[in-house]
């Protein structure tokens, strides 16, 4: 004969003021193991998304990032040339060689921070359609004209729409403001790439952007290129370009997170066994009652796990609940594969939830087990006694 769930959330509902505490303590520990998980996801999406596999990207052989690369003029007019390049209906190559460089702007909180600046090619706002033009209008080619990423004017000082910035020993305005969702672009600025070539003195390209005749293709282009004797480079899927740029940062913010939350989740184990442990004290009689009524040790032990595992569900749901709400706030930090600003969301996902809830209940049973057994080993005669 089994003892029925009801009893064991009666209970839980008669201590409230333990129930809530205990629960609270366990909704602490899941708010900060699930927004720890969401930022490093919110992070990864952002790297993730700002690519396309349709498209490929080239590199120096060795380089990491695009801050890192050089490709002189001769190796892009190669690249242009591929047949594995997709041609519009105008018949425009679809490839835009691009430079990557950074600079240092005071942030509106008054820290200096790295700005990546990206100089385009005429293609490059075809191959990225996820760029929207939200203000203001498109710098012209061959002008000293830049526009921003959303995320730039709203967290760097005198990047607004029609503000001026000198770098480069030149001045530049800020004729458009672009929103390119939740990507990386949105943390840039673009500018003629022949410009920003000239004012930062390269002479070299630092990738080669395209989109691909054929995506079921790009295997043989890779190999192509990388064996190639006239050239150095390496190319990558866009998307596996920029996910790779995520690895290195998600992976310690899931370490950090781990461990911050099995540092925090000693305590409210500790906690959830004080709970429990009371509730074993504060009813030996009626422990001894359901003994005597023919209730199995089994029984009771079921019992008091259930209570356990649903204070870690409820601190669970809790904290889950609260920590959702961090998806509406945008944080910045450094992108450690370029040094550049990178602005992104925190990002709850399915499996984050059901991780977050396995976690709780892991405390529950964790912090109920040790009393549980204690309460089903009771003696019915010391039991009634009490």
């Amino acid at each position: 004969m089994g003892i029925p769930l009801s009893y064991s959330l009666r209970n839980l509902w008669t201590r409230k003021l333990t129930t809530a505490l205990t629960a609270g303590g366990m909704a602490l520990v899941v708010f900060v193991f699930a927004s720890v998980l969401m930022l490093a996801q919110g992070l990864k999406k952002t790297l993730v998304e700002t690519g396309s596999p349709d498209n490929a990207v080239v590199l120096r052989k060795g380089a990491q990032t695009e801050v890192q690369s050089a490709i002189d003029r001769d190796q892009a007019d190669i690249i242009a040339t591929s047949p594995y390049v997709a041609v519009a209906r105008d018949g425009k190559i679809l490839l835009a060689k691009e430079i990557l460089v950074l600079i240092t702007l005071p942030k509106k909180g008054g820290a200096l921070s790295n700005l990546a600046i990206r100089g385009i090619g005429p293609e490059s706002l075809h191959l990225r359609p996820q760029i929207k033009l939200i203000a203001g209008r498109m710098p012209r080619p061959g002008s000293s004209e830049i526009m921003a990423g959303i995320r730039v004017a709203k967290l760097f000082k005198g990047v607004g729409l029609g503000s001026t910035l000198y770098f480069a020993m030149r001045h530049w305005k800020v004729v458009g403001i672009f929103d390119a969702g939740a990507t990386a672009f949105s943390s840039e600025v673009w500018g003629d790439a022949d410009q920003l070539m000239q004012a930062f003195r390269r002479q070299a390209y630092s990738s080669v952007l395209f989109k691909l005749r054929d995506p079921a293709l790009f295997g043989r282009f890779k190999k192509e290129i990388e064996r190639d004797p006239r050239l150095t480079l390496q190319a990558m899927r866009e998307n596996t370009y920029y996910e790779k740029q995520s690895r290195i940062m998600a992976k310690f913010l899931n370490i950090l997170g781990i461990s911050l939350s099995i540092i925090f989740s000693m305590g409210a184990v500790i906690g959830a066994i004080i709970t429990m442990y009371a509730a074993v004290v504060t009813r030996t009689r009626e422990i001894g009652t359901l003994r005597a009524l023919g209730f199995e040790r089994g029984s009771i032990l079921r019992a008091f796990m259930a209570e356990s595992l649903m204070l870690g569900l409820l601190g669970g749901l809790a904290g889950l609940f609260f920590a959702s709400f961090l998806q509406f706030f945008t944080i910045s930090t450094v992108n450690w594969q370029t040094f550049s600003e990178l602005s992104f969301s925190f990002t709850l996902t399915e499996g984050i939830i059901w991780r977050a809830v396995a976690f709780s209940l892991i405390m529950g049973f964790a912090g109920g087990v040790l009393p549980a057994f204690r309460a089903a080993r009771m003696n019915i005669v010391d039991a009634l006694r009490a």
